[in-house]
């Protein structure tokens, strides 16, 4: 959490402060930002700059020059601070070890991440379901059921928190027993729409409530298109469920595309608006989802191993859908050639146990065989 303070108990200026006073500077965005550290070092750096070193800055004029030599005078990050702090926002930094790994590999990560809740690093196995606000009963019941699904496998479920399929993906999550992730195109105490107020707190409690606006941000237009690669940013892949052609799932998909990550479509009636979109994501190659096993076979390793909610180290997705038998069996296989005899012994399980196992492991592309005898996680 951020540090605490008071009017009467002013916020340290440390690393957390200097990036909060950075990112409320007027025309610092997540690009800019990051061009500014890089020429200087620290947010701190950058606010100590002189302006005659600004100038030399590309697209910092004179009066981003002026806002940036006297934020750290005005009380801004003071109050955000104290708010956050007040609310129980945490204010999470982009080089801090709580900085969703994920996230930080996109082009244009937040500057500072303010959420509610907890995000936990199991939360890195995630996927977003985005769609219509006007959602059918089709899209729903689709939504409802991939949400599920994916909870019992182990997924985190991210959305944007608006009405239609991003609120039924979200309930359904918590419904099921599962985490789920909601991310704002407001700051958090401009929950929107005011309606999921609720929501939002329910979400506190079994997951996490992200934005990278200061809490008193108003909801604006310009804000949601921003808000959406956040959301595709934290998860492994993207599943649009009901999207006409002008739709904003449909810029989540292409934010997808551009970070990496996979994209997925649920076909619908071929005569329905809120279909249109997810035909042509289809026609322009993203997966075709019918269950949630579509999505599942579609992922491949992990950028970074992690561990699940009882410990143990996740190299692949697949991995959350093993029984006891063969997560003990691929625990046992190295990255490097590993006997199968080693792998009974250090088991205690029959050779033929073994033996049958690795060859699911491998149809599931978890393992693969080096030799007759030797096989090595893939």
């Amino acid at each position: 959490m951020s540090n605490p303070t008071t009017q009467n108990d002013p916020a340290p200026f440390d690393a957390t402060a200097a990036a909060v006073c950075l990112s409320m500077v007027p025309g610092i965005g997540p690009r800019l930002f990051e061009q500014l550290i890089e020429a200087f070092g620290t947010p701190a750096d950058v606010l100590s700059a002189a302006p005659e070193q600004l100038k030399q800055i590309p697209k910092i004029g004179p009066r981003l020059i002026e806002a940036l030599t006297t934020a750290k005078q005005n009380n801004h990050w003071q109050t955000e601070l104290a708010t956050c702090q007040t609310h129980g926002i945490e204010t999470i930094i982009r080089n801090s070890d709580r900085y969703p790994k994920l996230l930080s590999k996109i082009a244009d990560p937040p500057n500072v991440l303010y959420c509610r809740g907890t995000y936990l690093d199991r939360d890195e196995i995630a996927i977003a379901i985005v769609g219509t606000r006007h959602a059918t009963h089709y899209g729903k019941s689709v939504a409802e059921r991939l949400a599920r699904d994916l909870v019992h496998a182990g997924y985190t479920v991210v959305s944007g928190l608006a009405r239609g399929i991003d609120a039924v993906a979200h309930r359904t999550a918590l419904q099921a027993g599962g985490r789920t992730i909601a991310v704002l195109g407001s700051g958090h105490l401009n929950i929107y729409p005011a309606e999921h107020q609720e929501l939002a707190q329910e979400i506190v409690a079994n997951g996490a409530v992200v934005s990278e606006l200061s809490s008193g941000q108003p909801p604006k237009s310009t804000a949601f298109p921003q808000r959406n690669r956040i959301v595709s940013g934290l998860s492994l892949g993207v599943v649009v469920v009901e999207a006409a052609q002008r739709s904003g799932a449909l810029i989540s998909a292409r934010l997808a595309v551009e970070q990496n990550r996979e994209v997925f479509a649920v076909p619908g009636r071929v005569d329905s608006r809120n279909s249109r979109g997810c035909h042509q994501l289809i026609r322009d190659g993203a997966k075709l989802v019918e269950s949630v096993d579509d999505v599942l076979e579609e992922l491949g390793p992990l950028q970074s191993p992690i561990q699940n909610a009882v410990g143990e180290v996740i190299h692949h997705p697949a991995e959350l859908q093993l029984n006891a038998q063969e997560r003990k069996i691929l625990q046992a296989i190295g990255s490097e050639p590993t006997e199968m005899e080693t792998v009974a012994n250090e088991t205690g399980l029959p050779i033929q146990r073994v033996l049958s196992t690795i060859s699911i492991l491998e149809m599931k592309k978890l393992i693969r065989r080096t030799s007759g005898t030797t096989v090595s996680r893939v």
